[in-house]
């Protein structure tokens, strides 16, 4: 094995310039690839970062048909305190979450006295929600950071609002909400801060107390709309989905039909529909990789059958069986494969490298300056350098195939 290896390195350092150019097509392949998973899976984990933890949580708990009716947010539909105190306990046997936090949703009328506009209301825990969605205090441009995100009697305003109503830290305004039953009912609030908006649904909700909610809404239980679920590992989103979804089956109501539904952040964002895109245009980038190993192999080892006809002649009439003149060519292609994909690992690292180095920013959204930290998974490096040595094999099948089956004496007359 080891000769032919050695003889095998010997014919491709003869045609110098082909070799050089074939290896070329091989590192810009790898390169390439490898540069775009680690940047385009840097921007989708800081786009579904910015999601789930400044907005939705990894996984959301709500009563039956509630999401297909989420524009209205109907409080007919909220979860009454028996279930929650049986959800509670679920939520605490699971070892996978990390933290959890009630929520009460509800469509109500903004207004600073002078004007009046519609507003989406979250009335939270403070504490708990801070922990479910941790960059959520980071989206307060105005305000405190520090301490309870908003207090009894305060409100969070969106930026946008506060903007177009000229509201500052420390004005009065006025919340109106319609509950249950059909009752209007108004509350005043102070503004303790004003959020950066955040792309797509919940931009511009409005956050108060959750107790402040209830008084509002005139609730008489501890009811809420959803419950948002952030994960201790979310790489295990999809195996502690489907947990909850099997755990949650036992609270069924009186027809014996589940009363909850769960959904992760897939499932309630539309921007999961860009984190596919991007995984499609990985996959198409990989096709492309290929596409560039197998052509610039299968050329080369085909020009290298061709001018050594009479050379295979020969060793093929001093008795080289044809197993060995094919590994022979399976061999250069081997070699060129190796050789193209340790050298693109290398420069694809020390891109990477470059770029965060380089620290590029970029806006997404309303979020501004995110800063470029591309990495790859030691996975992603072994998986792209296999198929590539790989498929320079399989290039390098059919001409070693036809030069192993030459015929002596035909290919010792060719000219």
């Amino acid at each position: 094995m080891f000769d032919v290896i050695s003889i095998a390195s010997r014919n491709l350092l003869r045609y110098r310039r082909r070799t050089t150019l074939t290896l070329l097509l091989i590192v810009i392949g790898m390169v390439a690839v490898l540069l775009f998973i680690a940047v385009a899976g840097s921007f989708k984990s800081m786009m579904i970062g910015q999601i789930t933890d400044a907005l939705i949580g990894h996984v959301q708990v709500h009563r039956k048909s509630y999401v297909a009716s989420i524009d209205s947010l109907p409080l007919n539909l909220n979860m009454r305190p028996n279930i929650l105190a049986q959800l509670d306990d679920k939520l605490k046997a699971n070892p996978a979450i990390a933290a959890w936090s009630p929520r009460i949703k509800f469509g109500g009328m903004f207004s600073n006295f002078a004007e009046t506009t519609s507003i989406r209301i979250n009335g939270i825990d403070p504490e708990r929600e801070a922990a479910t969605v941790p960059l959520l205090p980071g989206r307060i441009t105005e305000g405190s950071k520090d301490g309870p995100l908003v207090g009894r009697g305060q409100i969070l305003i969106p930026q946008l609002l506060a903007r177009g109503f000229k509201s500052k830290l420390g004005d009065t305004v006025v919340v109106v909400a319609t509950n249950r039953d059909g009752s209007v009912n108004g509350k005043t609030f102070v503004v303790h801060g004003i959020m950066d908006g955040v792309t797509g649904p919940g931009g511009r909700d409005g956050y108060i107390h959750i107790d402040d909610a209830r008084e509002l809404l005139r609730m008489n239980e501890a009811e809420v709309s959803e419950i948002a679920i952030r994960l201790k590992d979310f790489s295990r989103l999809d195996k502690v989905s489907s947990q909850l979804r099997t755990g949650l089956e036992s609270l069924t109501n009186k027809e014996g039909k589940p009363m909850l539904e769960v959904h992760d952040w897939k499932q309630l964002s539309p921007f999961a529909n860009i984190a596919n895109m991007i995984d499609l245009m990985t996959l198409f980038i990989k096709i492309m990789l290929i596409s560039i190993v197998l052509v610039s192999v299968m050329n080369v080892m085909i020009m290298a059958v061709f001018e050594r006809i009479r050379e295979i002649g020969t060793i093929a009439a001093i008795g080289t069986p044809p197993s060995r003149i094919l590994s022979l060519f399976l061999a250069e292609g081997l070699m060129l494969g190796i050789a193209g994909t340790v050298v693109g690992i290398v420069m694809s690292l020390a891109g990477i490298y470059g770029i965060n180095l380089w620290q590029p920013t970029f806006n997404f959204g309303q979020q501004q300056g995110l800063v470029m930290a591309p990495t790859i998974a030691a996975g992603d490096v072994l998986t792209i350098a296999a198929m590539v040595v790989v498929v320079a094999v399989i290039a390098s099948l059919q001409p070693a195939w036809k030069a192993s089956r030459m015929d002596p004496i035909s290919a010792l007359r060719h000219v």
